[in-house]
């Protein structure tokens, strides 16, 4: 399986980082295509204290706890408009953008793309392909919610980053794990079931 993965600046680099690793780990996908926004590495380094300016794929690896010679994860500039992920003839199974933020998202759903995640996003749409978008912001606007139902409409898949609490997660990031299982979901990559539902009466 090939995906694209985009990183923008909205707060939450934390759930790109493990949507990444629990890709690598799945053993499902061969390819992923990494993109990121001008402001998605001022965020990594305020929220991780990670530099990813000017990223190469040794200092990507190294930010996922990947060896230094893997060749699972390809960047792409974002000005980078003739990328394998700007070309609907580039079969792959679809798009992640995680964390998405509400400038990425308002742009993908006016369909005035001026970027390589813009572009990539609007060809998931229009060959049919899974576009899961991951927004962290609250509380939203009427405009936020009018774009998340364009884009929905559009076939676009809104999971916003608001993790559940019925596992009884003690650690953040068992709570960050429940978050990227769900979006690991959405494309029947398989992954841990510790924080999957049980339907199992709960005694009080």
């Amino acid at each position: 399986m090939e995906l694209t993965v985009a990183i923008t600046g909205a707060s939450g680099t934390i759930y790109a980082q493990r949507t990444l690793q629990l890709l690598a780990e799945s053993g499902a996908v061969e390819t992923i295509n990494l993109i990121m926004s001008g402001t998605a590495a001022t965020v990594a380094q305020v929220e991780m204290g990670v530099s990813l300016k000017e990223p190469t794929a040794a200092k990507i690896n190294e930010w996922l706890g990947f060896p230094g010679d893997s060749r699972l994860i390809r960047y792409w500039r974002l000005d980078n408009l003739a990328a394998k992920p700007s070309s609907g003839s580039n079969k792959q199974a679809g798009m992640i953008v995680v964390p998405c933020s509400m400038g990425t998202l308002g742009a993908i759903a006016s369909g005035a793309g001026t970027n390589l995640i813009h572009r990539a996003a609007d060809v998931c749409l229009k060959e049919g392909r899974k576009l899961v978008l991951v927004p962290r912001e609250t509380p939203y606007n009427a405009i936020h919610l009018e774009n998340m139902l364009r884009l929905s409409h559009a076939g676009a898949r809104i999971l916003p980053a608001s993790p559940g609490f019925y596992h009884r997660p003690q650690t953040i990031s068992e709570l960050v794990d429940h978050l990227c299982f769900r979006i690991l979901d959405q494309f029947d990559i398989p992954h841990s079931s510790r924080t999957k539902w049980t339907g199992e009466e709960v005694s009080e």
